[in-house]
């Protein structure tokens, strides 16, 4: 069940006279989205092939929005609304993000395969991915499984940094003060993104994730283990998704009021209510991902070279994958910012090598499941700032119509960049611009899987199951210790070690009382390093 104009009447009538939201479609905000989109297109492209990583350019477009409000023109006065500025930095993030990661990337692997003939049929099929990875999490926002009150720390540092250009005084203040904080531990190379989340999130979730990277970055150093090529991180993911699944599945069945419904804060309705929205969002995802998986198979001449039995199976698990990969990149990304996309992409395809698929539609199954996630997890975060800049729901008509601009302005984000990328990606492949991951997954698909990994898969998947079944689905323990094992970042861990230490003290001494500077605060950093981890990553980009 969607949220539709009906629910939107309604919420007006109990709640009075609602404001107007700023339409992602009137002409000038529809030129400035789509201009917004194309530079986020460009930018994510050049970033993944150059540098390999794609940088969250949310806060650029609040900001561009933000320079052309001062300009003494009429035809500017519309981008003082922070609530435009809003729609702007969903346009661009969401171009960002599925240029580069659900589009690009995905069709670098049969080119790096040896297979140009399958881009079309890949990138058809991610392009359809990517539209209903973003509109699943619209449908999916603010229900039991991703609660508007989960962290989503990117959304709340963009919706800080917009509410601090508007509002000015104190605690622009202290904001300005995090993100000078972040932008000189980014230029030390410090994850000061890390640091910042460490005083926003779940801190057994962010414990875990912290953790995590402190085993990945010293088990080698001190005591010669590569749990890496030992495949540790990959198992323990796999046993930490399937039973958050399993967590997933017990939430919607259970009849209680959710937290979310109980709280101070307006919510879109009563536990039934939730539970259809949800069912009607997972069985929405689950035939999507079926039909897009099937197109895949008919357009890169699977029909032809598998069983019929082999076939569907290929179908169920390419969609089943999808599913899963979408779910732990969402959870990763609400609880800690960090969403481990690339790793659960390879962690599909070396189980697809167990199954015994043949290396071509292990080509397929891999660009099929990066293209899933990303588009997701982000437009979570644009979701939860644009949810902070709207008051966290109070105006419940408010909150419906602005989200349902949001996913228009995200939607003009990826629509955008299917073109662009379309039109580019020759230019770059023929240069040898590919994204670098795109070969990891092209050897792994070479080099084969042994008895060895599948054993070690299903060892410790054991006590990745065990961690999260512990942890509850509130905290994901498990599904966060598996991103820190699969992310070599042991400063991250000391970041976000020192930031729970020091989140514990200020809480203290200061009570809650400190709390709301304290995040204000923390969403600085996260904003400081992200505005300067971009800037720098373009001026090296185009370096190269």
């Amino acid at each position: 069940m969607s949220i539709d104009r009906q629910d939107i009447a309604g919420a007006a009538t109990d709640s009075g006279k609602s404001q107007i939201h700023p339409s992602s479609f009137q002409p000038g905000t529809l030129l400035f989205l789509v201009a917004l989109s194309i530079l986020g297109s460009v930018i994510g492209v050049q970033l993944i092939t150059t540098l390999g990583v794609t940088p969250n350019t949310s806060i650029i477009g609040a900001m561009v929005a933000m320079i052309l409000a001062r300009v003494p023109m009429q035809i500017c006065a519309r981008f003082r609304s922070i609530h435009l500025q809003n729609l702007a930095q969903s346009a661009i993030s969401s171009a960002t993000f599925g240029a580069a990661n659900s589009l690009l990337l995905p069709i670098g692997i049969p080119y790096v395969f040896g297979r140009p003939d399958l881009i079309l049929p890949m990138f058809i099929g991610s392009a359809l991915a990517m539209l209903l990875d973003g509109y699943l999490l619209y449908r999916l926002f603010n229900t039991k499984i991703f609660p508007a009150k989960g962290t989503w720390p990117p959304g709340v540092a963009a919706a800080e940094s917009i509410k601090a250009g508007d509002e000015g005084g104190k605690q622009a203040q202290v904001l300005g003060a995090g993100i000078l904080l972040g932008a000189v531990g980014g230029w030390y190379k410090l994850p000061m993104s890390a640091f910042g989340t460490a005083f926003i999130g779940n801190m057994w979730a962010l414990f875990m994730l912290g953790f995590g990277f402190l085993l990945r970055g010293y088990t080698q150093p001190l005591f010669g283990v590569d749990i890496s090529k030992l495949y540790i991180p990959h198992g323990i993911m796999i046993g930490a998704g399937l039973v958050a699944l399993i967590q997933v599945m017990v939430l919607i069945r259970d009849k209680k009021p959710t937290p979310a419904a109980s709280s101070p804060e307006i919510y879109e309705g009563s536990a039934d209510f939730d539970r259809k929205r949800i069912l009607g969002a997972l069985k929405l995802g689950s035939a999507g991902y079926i039909l897009i998986a099937a197109l895949i198979a008919l357009g890169g001449g699977l029909v032809g070279q598998l069983s019929i039995a082999m076939l569907i199976a290929f179908v169920a698990y390419a969609a089943f994958a999808a599913f899963i990969h979408e779910m732990i990149v969402g959870l990763a990304a609400m609880h800690s910012g960090w969403f481990p996309a690339f790793a659960v992409a390879l962690i599909t395809l070396i189980i697809g090598m167990m199954i015994g698929f043949p290396p071509v539609a292990l080509a397929l199954l891999c660009g099929f499941a990066a293209a899933t996630g990303p588009a997701f997890a982000d437009m979570g975060y644009d979701l939860k700032a644009g949810y902070i800049l709207r008051k966290n729901g109070r105006d419940l008509a408010f909150e419906i119509e602005g989200r349902r601009q949001q996913l228009f302005a995200a939607m003009i984000g990826f629509i955008i960049a299917i073109p662009v990328v379309f039109f580019i990606h020759m230019g770059y492949f023929e240069k040898g611009l590919i994204p670098p991951v795109a070969r990891v997954y092209v050897a792994t698909i070479n080099a084969g899987v042994s008895f060895d990994v599948a054993r070690s898969l299903m060892i410790w998947a054991i006590p990745g199951a065990v961690i999260q079944w512990l942890g509850g689905p509130q905290r994901q323990m498990g599904v966060l210790l598996a991103t820190g094992l699969l992310i070599a970042s042991p400063l991250a861990g000391w970041a976000v070690m020192l930031g729970l230490v020091l989140r514990n003290i200020i809480l203290k001494v200061g009570g809650e009382k400190a709390r709301n500077k304290m995040e204000v605060f923390a969403a600085g950093v996260i904003a400081g390093d992200a505005l300067f981890g971009f800037f720098s990553s373009v001026l090296s980009g185009k370096g190269k």
